[in-house]
């Protein structure tokens, strides 16, 4: 027999997934950064030199 009321466990997955996702995308803005202040620095020396 099938249980009824609410789906147990929908809405903790959906959070775990949402933070998932804000997590990924921190990473991702972080490493984008990184890349672009690494740029600007070898831009920089390369200029110097």
């Amino acid at each position: 027999m099938a249980k009824k009321g609410k789906a147990k466990n929908t809405l903790n997955k959906a959070k775990h997934a949402k933070l998932m996702e804000r997590k990924k995308n921190k990473l991702k803005k972080e490493a984008a950064l990184r890349k672009e202040r690494l740029k600007s620095i070898i831009k920089k020396s390369q200029e110097s030199e």
